[in-house]
């Protein structure tokens, strides 16, 4: 591990009340590890009563998701991811939770959200195809134990609770 300021090899170095930290002497700093964030976004319909669940390219069926970029906030990046890979336009989300997708080194922050009608228009580099599905149907498509079902179930359960 290196210093992201000055390139100068870290050392791991007891930090109080956080154990042992990456350091760097030359700048004397800790330098607390970074990790990227993104968005996972549970997709439904204007009756909220499916999902719309995307194929990848790399096979695997999934929640729509996406990096947050430097200096956007997160309610931002799922208006532009959504639009950028289905065509459709965000009507409103809600926050559902987060978890650390190790991975890929990830915050995921988990919402709701609800689109459009309207015709899909997908990204076809990223999405090989999507539909939607009923509930039971979706979480059957997911991978079992993944993040994506972590999500879906949550979203499923807040649905089931009161709708958006």
């Amino acid at each position: 591990m290196y210093c992201q300021e000055c390139g100068h090899k870290l050392i791991l170095k007891f930090c109080e009340n956080e154990g042992l930290v990456p350091y760097c002497e030359s700048c004397g700093k800790f330098m607390f590890p970074p990790f990227k964030t993104a968005v996972s976004m549970a997709v439904v319909d204007r009756k909220q009563d499916k999902f719309l669940i995307a194929k990848h390219t790399n096979g695997e069926q999934l929640l729509f998701a996406g990096y947050v970029k430097k200096g956007e906030a997160a309610e931002k990046t799922i208006v532009r991811e959504i639009k950028e890979e289905t065509g459709l336009n965000v009507v409103k989300y809600k926050y559902i939770g987060s978890r650390y997708h190790e991975p890929k080194n990830v915050l995921m922050l988990g919402f709701i959200v609800v689109v459009s009608d309207g015709e899909l228009a997908l990204n076809t580099d990223e999405i090989e195809e999507a539909g939607w599905y009923a509930f039971d149907d979706a979480l059957a498509r997911i991978s079992h134990d993944s993040t994506a079902e972590f999500f879906l179930k949550s979203a499923v359960a807040e649905l089931k609770r009161s709708k958006l």
